[in-house]
């Protein structure tokens, strides 16, 4: 899934280049092309879809010229991740109806690929073998209110299932005092958004739970893979709901299961979780771009697409992002914040700058 404009990385993503297209972390590897390249290492290539709007089909087939291009998907409008899923499986089922799906958003890190593979593998197994939809969670280091979390039954777990458990609840980014409550329990892990089934699971889950937006999408089963497709997405997504799956069916679903996973996993929704998976001085400042120094400053973010000189002085715990026409400076604290600010920056000074 590829479509969404990162806004809290704001002013490096933008509406017209969101993060999923950037090199975020100077390394000559956009997100986009890290995560191809980490499911490509046990999928074949011509298996691996990219479901994103339709205006970054170019940006997406420039960063990726190998992708099948009968998965590339378009969606002309965005609907949030349950309309995308759904048009997804119906699709991916009319070639295939036996098909297993990895769902998984482009803009993760994941550093043990190796173990992203073999939890993926065991997810495939489980969820093929029992005809349930899993998700994977991450066990959380720290109360944090940018997450969804998810509750699971630790005691329920016999060998067929390998280490996966049933899921008891989602809850979507708490305040922060209910994630201090999570975290203590032992009970909870991070939501990553990672979801693997059969494609029929899926599509089972949404025509129960999303009646509407699955008989939708199968009215598209005549118009798939034909020059008519693209007129009947701009019809369906004018009537689509604007829903997440976790709203829409993995809350509702009774066969949702979590496997608890640890391959070094960040979804990179903010500066401050940049910030955290960045090399760091003796003073804890990172930085992406080469022409930065600290005087007296301390838990700093620093990015800059630009050879310009930034000199930092006397301030603590700040990020600093320097886009070719935006400078950014605010306190990581609020960085959750950013997103109003956008939305202020656009009714104030129009869209050129968001």
């Amino acid at each position: 899934m590829a479509g969404g404009i990162g806004s809290r990385f704001w002013p490096m993503s933008r509406q017209e280049f969101p993060k999923q297209f950037i090199d975020i972390f100077g390394t000559g590897k956009t997100l986009l092309k890290q995560s191809f390249d980490r499911l490509n290492t046990f999928c074949e290539t011509d298996q691996i879809g990219v479901i994103t709007n339709t205006a970054y089909k170019d940006i997406t087939n420039s960063q990726l010229p190998n992708i099948n291009q009968n998965m590339l998907l378009l969606e002309p409008t965005r609907r949030n991740t349950a309309p995308c899923i759904a048009y997804a499986a119906r699709k991916i089922a009319l070639k295939n109806p036996d098909a297993a799906l990895i769902i998984s958003p482009s803009d993760h890190l994941i550093l043990d690929e190796q173990k992203f593979q073999e939890s993926c593998i065991k997810a495939l197994q489980f969820s093929i073998q029992s005809n349930v939809l899993v998700t994977l969670g991450i066990k959380p280091h720290r109360p944090d209110t940018g997450y969804g979390y998810i509750q699971y039954d630790s005691s329920a777990n016999d060998k067929s299932q390998n280490g996966i458990f049933k899921v008891k609840s989602f809850t979507e980014k708490p305040n922060l005092e209910l994630a201090k409550t999570f975290v203590q329990s032992g009970e909870f892990l991070w939501n990553t958004g990672i979801i693997i089934c059969k494609a029929q699971t899926m599509i089972d889950a949404i025509a129960k739970y999303m009646p509407e937006l699955d008989l939708l999408f199968k009215e598209g089963e005549q118009y798939y893979y034909t020059e008519g497709e693209g007129a009947f997405l701009e019809q369906a997504y004018a009537r689509s709901t604007n829903i997440s799956i976790d709203y829409g069916v993995m809350e509702k679903a009774n066969n949702v299961y979590v496997l608890p996973v640890d391959f070094g996993w960040s979804d990179l929704g903010t500066w401050g979780s940049l910030y955290e998976n960045l090399p760091k001085d003796e003073a804890l400042n990172a930085v992406v771009g080469n022409n930065t120094i600290f005087y007296n400053a301390q838990n700093c973010i620093v990015h800059s697409s630009s050879n310009k000189l930034i000199a930092i002085h006397g301030i603590d715990d700040c990020i600093v992002v320097d886009s070719n026409d935006v400078l950014l400076i605010c306190r990581k604290e609020d960085e959750q914040q950013i997103r109003e600010i956008v939305t202020n920056v656009k009714m104030v000074k129009g869209g050129k700058y968001v």
